[in-house]
C-alpha cells in the first residue's frame, strides 16, 4: 500500500512534521521504531514506561501514540484508556507479540471487543518497517477525520 521508499509523512494540524510518541519498555524495540520513523522524516519521542509516556503526552503535543500492550507499571490497555480520557478519539497504534495461551491469538485480537479501544490500530510484533509505516499512515488519517469516523480506516495487514 505504502512502499517504504515512496512514503512521505503527511502534515497534520498545520505542523511541519507529524510528531509520534513511542512507548515501549523494551529498549531495542523502542529504539528501532524511533530510528525507523526518524529516517522517514517523523519527529519521534520515546518513553520507556507507561507513566513516563503519559507524562510526555501531557507535556507536549503529539499526532500519534504507538504503545506496547505488555509493560510493567501501566499496561497498554490502561495506558490507552488514560490517553483517550485526556483526548477522546486520539489516534493510537497498539502493538504486541505476546501470545495468549495456545490459541495463537494475542491481546491485539481482543481490542475490538473493548468499546473505547475498537478503533485502535493494531500492529503485531514482530513487524516489518513497511507494516509500521502503514500503521502510522492509517493513524494519521484517522486523526484527520472527525471523531467517531475512525472505524472506516482499514487496519494494516500483519
Amino acid at each position: 500500500m505504502f512502499p517504504i521508499r515512496a512514503f512521505r509523512p503527511s502534515h497534520p494540524k498545520g505542523r511541519a512534521v507529524p510528531r509520534i510518541l513511542v512507548i515501549d519498555d523494551q529498549n531495542h524495540v523502542r529504539t528501532a521504531i524511533v530510528l525507523a520513523l526518524q529516517a522517514k522524516g517523523f519527529d519521534v519521542v520515546g518513553a520507556e514506561s507507561g507513566p513516563l509516556g503519559l507524562t510526555k503526552f501531557e507535556q507536549s503535543k503529539f499526532d500519534v501514540v504507538i504503545a506496547d500492550l505488555f509493560m510493567p507499571g501501566i499496561d497498554g490497555v490502561t495506558l490507552i484508556k488514560s490517553l483517550r480520557k485526556r483526548n477522546p478519539g486520539f489516534p493510537v497504534i497498539a502493538m504486541s507479540g505476546v501470545l495468549l495461551g495456545t490459541s495463537g491469538r494475542t491481546a491485539l485480537d481482543h481490542l475490538p471487543n473493548i468499546a473505547e479501544l475498537s478503533d485502535v490500530i493494531r500492529l503485531q510484533k514482530p513487524f516489518r518497517p513497511n507494516d509500521l509505516l502503514q500503521a502510522v499512515a492509517a493513524a494519521l488519517a484517522a486523526g484527520a477525520l472527525p471523531a467517531g469516523a475512525t472505524q472506516a480506516i482499514s487496519q494494516p495487514q500483519t
